[in-house]
């Protein structure tokens, strides 16, 4: 893994490199990886409009997780052309719970409070059920979250059934967004089928987590 300086913008991409980057300051996550078909790491946490929200207590449903930045080009990516917000109907349409997870910490890139994250996900039409923020990075380092934007999805029972990249091609364009495999719109549909996830692991792309150092 390559370290940079602080004074550039840090990026998962290249595609078919598949190279991987992360910014001076990420954490080093000695947390046990998460692993799918394994139990997702458990969390409680208190989301942007105040209501209480616990893993444990989402047991029977299928919890989507998305580490997110409204400041990252791939965020503004998937937001800007309306993918995220189609995931996120397409998620709730079968009865699953989507949390934007936001990570940064404070005085760093894609910080905000309560109200601006209420703010973004009203002038973007977002609809997640839930926005956790983690500006301790508590809830990030457990699932060892990497970039903005990465993805989880969660069994009904608490397994982790998917963890990685929105999709396959590691860019900031939109127009890629049409021929990249949609990995997580796979694995939503697989699991509303009952099937099992056809890539349940995968590698994620975007700008490096801001953590508390």
């Amino acid at each position: 893994m390559t370290m940079f300086s602080t004074t550039r913008r840090t990026l998962f991409a290249g595609a078919a490199a598949g190279a991987a980057f992360a910014a001076v300051g990420a954490p080093r996550l000695a947390l046990a990886a998460p692993e799918t078909g394994r139990p997702a790491p458990d969390f409680a946490a208190t989301d942007t409009k105040g209501a209480r929200v616990s893993l444990a207590d989402m047991r029977g449903k299928v919890v989507v997780l998305e580490w997110t930045n409204h400041d990252c080009p791939f965020v503004r990516k998937h937001y800007g052309a309306g993918n995220m917000q189609d995931l996120q109907r397409l998620a709730a349409s079968q009865g699953f719970t989507w949390i934007s997870i936001i990570s940064s910490a404070p005085g760093k890139q894609g910080h905000v409070s309560a109200e601006e994250a209420n703010r973004l996900s009203e002038t973007r039409d977002a609809t997640p059920a839930h926005v956790i923020l983690d500006p301790e990075g508590t809830i990030g380092r457990a699932y060892q979250a990497r970039t903005t934007p990465q993805m989880f999805v969660i069994g009904t029972d608490g397994t982790l059934l998917y963890m990685g990249g929105i999709d396959s091609i590691a860019s900031s364009r939109q127009a890629d967004i049409e021929t990249a495999v949609p990995y997580v719109r796979n694995a939503i549909e697989a699991i509303a089928a009952g099937r099992p996830v056809p890539e349940a692991v995968t590698r994620p792309y975007g700008c490096a987590v801001h953590y508390a150092t």
